[in-house]
């Protein structure tokens, strides 16, 4: 985008296209309130007050409508911002985002109302990426926490090292500017303050797994032989007929994958029963049966299902041995018509639903026990790194300040900790990086 363009008025439907009860068009900008004025029958505009009108072309009426004021600097972007607020459906919505693009708006870039509320200080960098959490949330649990950070959490903990930083580097630097009115200060200090900024660092970054977990999810393999339930269990999980079941072996031949909602997204992967086969009998099998290897060795959790009415056999140990050294559970299915019961194993009947419960509870447990009301925020990769340069930078002054190495040196590593945090916030950020995180938001955001 170039920088003329950072001025202009945007557009954009900021609702799923499709049938529904309500369509809204946002507009940003200088001319915004000039182009709804033009469109619109009733512009008696207040500010956070709904004006009741008709949006109109050429005296033709389009749509009944409602339209809602924000004025400059109290809306989402810090502009002049009006939201239409019109019937639903796709070519009213469309026909009314035509028109104002008509009457001078360009049509918004992804992520562009975010971006702007973020170079206008509405939002700081780690609260816009929030936003995006909260669209892009697969389960409750992420949503719950990103609101955290959209609420400025996350902010405030780094703006609090950022400020114990800033004091040490405050005082290395007027001892080093005014020698004769301040004097240095004591190594013994900067030591102390460097371990308690480090220790402060490594407490944010010590959920960055919980974080990568409830964003990006896991991956849980189901494998056994054929005919042991695989594609039962994988219907059973999902509470839906996702997979082909029969009493054929080898029914499934590709890998499936669904998501599964457990306070964490979880990609559950259906996959072909291993067993020994020609490959010139049967290909295609031969094919599924390398996947279904392919997706235990890359899964974060394998459930290991055998047939509980003819115990572990020979085939089944066979699987269990490129299982074991995997996180993994053991599933015994068909329980329903078996007795016989031992230690460290889950028993289910993908038929009648017995266990089930209970397993996905295990599941939970052994991929990852999340209790989001404990969770202050999350990091994402981005701020993960900038948190780890900081500390990098934190660790070399305090082995400079264990040695009494000179503070004007020493100085220099503060500095780059201060930059990495303000990478963090965006208070010193590229335009590469911020193209790259608004990038992944959604027309009209």
């Amino acid at each position: 985008m170039n920088i003329l363009q950072e001025f202009d008025t945007i557009a954009a439907i900021a609702t799923p296209l499709g049938m529904g009860g309500v369509g809204v068009i946002r507009i940003s900008g200088e001319k915004a309130f000039e182009i709804i004025e033009k469109i619109f029958t009733n512009t008696n505009f207040e500010p956070r007050k709904f004006n009741h009108g008709w949006i109109v072309d050429n005296e033709i009426k389009i749509d009944e409508c409602l339209v809602l004021p924000f004025f400059a600097p109290n809306s989402y972007t810090g502009e002049n911002v009006v939201e239409i607020q019109c019937h639903g459906g796709i070519n009213v919505v469309k026909n009314i985002l035509n028109l104002v693009l008509k009457n001078g708006a360009r049509m918004a870039e992804k992520g562009e109302f975010t971006k702007r509320a973020f170079l206008n200080k509405r939002l700081d960098l780690s609260q816009a990426e929030a936003v995006a959490d909260i669209i892009h949330s697969k389960t409750s649990n992420f949503a719950t926490v990103s609101v955290k950070n959209l609420s400025g959490v996350l902010k405030e903990k780094i703006n609090e090292i950022r400020n114990e930083i800033f004091e040490v580097l405050s005082r290395i630097t007027a001892g080093i500017d005014f020698p004769e009115d301040v004097a240095e200060p004591e190594y013994s200090y900067l030591i102390e303050k460097f371990e308690y900024i480090i220790n402060q660092i490594d407490k944010v970054l010590s959920n960055a797994n919980t974080s990568n977990i409830l964003r990006q999810g896991v991956s849980v393999a189901i494998v056994g032989k054929p005919n042991v339930g695989k594609s039962s269990l994988f219907n059973a999980l999902l509470s839906l007929d996702r997979a082909i079941v029969t009493d054929i072996a080898g029914t499934t031949r590709d890998v499936l994958k669904e998501t599964l909602d457990l306070g964490i997204p979880v990609t559950l992967v259906d996959t072909a029963g291993i067993r020994g086969i020609n490959e010139n009998e049967n290909k295609v099998e031969a094919i599924g049966i390398e996947y279904s290897k392919q997706s235990l060795n890359e899964a974060d959790l394998v459930l290991f299902v055998y047939d509980s009415t003819q115990g572990i056999q020979k085939e089944d140990k066979e699987i269990f041995d490129l299982v074991k050294d995997k996180n993994h559970i053991v599933i015994a299915n068909k329980c329903d018509i078996c007795t016989k019961r031992d230690t460290d194993t889950v028993y289910i009947s993908a038929l009648t639903g017995e266990g089930v419960q209970e397993l996905k509870q295990t599941l939970t447990q052994k991929v990852c026990d999340i209790e989001p009301e404990n969770l202050d925020f999350v990091t994402n990769s981005r701020q993960q790194a900038c948190l780890s340069r900081a500390r990098a930078s934190l660790d070399q002054a305090l082995l400079a300040s264990n040695i009494q190495e000179l503070q004007d040196l020493i100085s220099i590593d503060v500095k780059a900790s201060l930059l990495a945090l303000d990478e963090l916030t965006g208070e010193l950020i590229t335009d590469d990086i911020l193209d790259n995180i608004f990038d992944h938001f959604c027309i009209g955001k």
